[in-house]
């Protein structure tokens, strides 16, 4: 998921995304703690796509109060 694409989204469907990356960082958790996680690259991966996804919505907000 790289910025460009995640600039074409709206809002809400930014929300959505952030709240599923959020569930699956959880489970990756959960997977790292029970030594069930195969992909450990993967935590990093959700972890730097959550960060795009808030920093995306931030940027909304503020053009959008700027107007």
């Amino acid at each position: 998921m790289n910025a460009e694409e995640l600039k074409g989204k709206t809002p809400d469907q930014l929300r959505d995304a952030l709240v599923s990356l959020k569930k699956e960082a959880f489970n990756l958790r959960f997977q790292q703690a029970t030594g069930q996680l195969e992909n450990t690259a993967r935590m990093r991966f959700v972890r730097r796509d959550v960060a795009r996804v808030k920093t995306v919505l931030s940027q909304k907000a503020a053009e959008a109060a700027a107007k």
